[in-house]
């Protein structure tokens, strides 16, 4: 059992642009792109791979992945966190030392609505007019075309990661993540796209996929229910801890001396106390200890904890004298 040696987390440089989605890749383009290459592979890919015209089953996600693409690389802030933090620094949040003059360090979230690039990008030049109104709905066609008749019918639910630490898991906390959605006028024809934050008050002890719903906050139109917005809760990469249900896991590293005859092993707890931890039986490969009421809060009662449960990694020495040597054979094999 051994932890992640924290590979891939922000702040890492420039090699973690390499984890997670590849934006430059679904574009087809390379790393050294410059904005009207962006703009031009966008325009190629998107009517090549528009669902209205390419019908094969995988072109709608396909489409879905260039808006996003688009969305971050034509936009010089979004790229910057991107390039040199990677889709997870990106989506997760930056260090707060990187990120006090940056909108972002609350973490990126997609609005999910691909077609609502496509119109923004083409503009009254969009080459699949026929298929939208002139307000940018689309067109029901099921229901005899422009604003049928027919029984509205909402959108697909808009499913979204939300990056939390084991920190903000173990205290709780409150995000706020704003999101553009397309928003009816008065008349209840034309629209206008609007900025709204959305809060989430994140409870102590929540889990990796914890859905949070928030009901039809997706773009409004003339013929739709607007779709639910879903974040899912992904845990961090933590530099001392892994999760497992409520527990916490703790690799120690140990040398072997210390394996045979006992020693303390000082952890420093989520909440900054110093636990020192009495390790008094002899520590073979398959030897953990548990700590009750050390680990992560309870979902249904935070006031109770899961346990913390420790590992180890013993360290042999590299080398021994003959006299060390001499006095181990005595000592194990006498």
């Amino acid at each position: 059992r051994a932890l992640s040696d924290g590979a891939g987390l922000p702040g890492r440089g420039e090699a973690s642009a390499a984890m997670g989605q590849d934006y430059y890749a679904v574009l087809e383009l390379t790393r050294s792109a410059k904005d009207a290459d962006i703009k031009k592979a966008y325009r190629k890919l998107a009517l090549k791979n528009h669902p209205h015209k390419n019908k094969e089953p995988w072109a709608a996600e396909k489409f879905k992945q260039l808006a996003e693409a688009y969305d971050v690389l034509s936009d010089p802030q979004k790229k910057g966190v991107y390039d040199k933090f990677g889709e997870e620094g990106l989506k997760g949040g930056i260090p707060l030392e990187f990120g006090k003059d940056s909108p972002w360090t609350e973490g990126y979230v997609f609005h999910g609505n691909p077609n609502k690039v496509f119109r923004e990008f083409f503009g009254g030049d969009n080459p699949f007019s026929e298929f939208y109104t002139g307000e940018g709905a689309e067109v029901n066609m099921a229901f005899g075309g422009l604003r049928g008749r027919g029984v509205k019918k909402q959108d697909p639910p808009i499913e979204r990661d939300l990056y939390l630490s084991l920190e903000d898991l173990f205290y709780g906390c409150t995000k706020k993540i704003k999101i553009s959605r397309r928003v009816m006028n008065e008349d209840g024809h034309a629209s206008t796209i609007k900025d709204k934050i959305l809060t989430i008050n994140v409870q102590p002890g929540w889990r990796q996929g914890t859905r949070i719903t928030f009901p039809q906050e997706g773009d409004q139109g003339p013929n739709i229910i607007p779709a639910d917005i879903i974040f899912i809760v992904k845990e961090k990469i933590h530099p001392r801890f892994k999760r497992e249900d409520d527990n916490l896991i703790y690799i120690a590293s140990i040398p072997l001396g210390k394996a045979l005859i006992g020693c303390t092993v000082d952890v420093r707890t989520l909440d900054e106390r110093l636990l020192n931890i009495p390790i008094n039986d002899i520590v073979h490969p398959k030897y953990f200890k548990v700590v009750p009421g050390e680990g992560m809060p309870l979902p249904k009662d935070p006031t109770h904890k899961g346990d913390l449960i420790m590992y180890f990694d013993i360290v042999f020495p590299a080398r021994l004298t003959p006299a060390k040597k001499h006095l181990l054979r005595e000592a194990l094999l006498t």
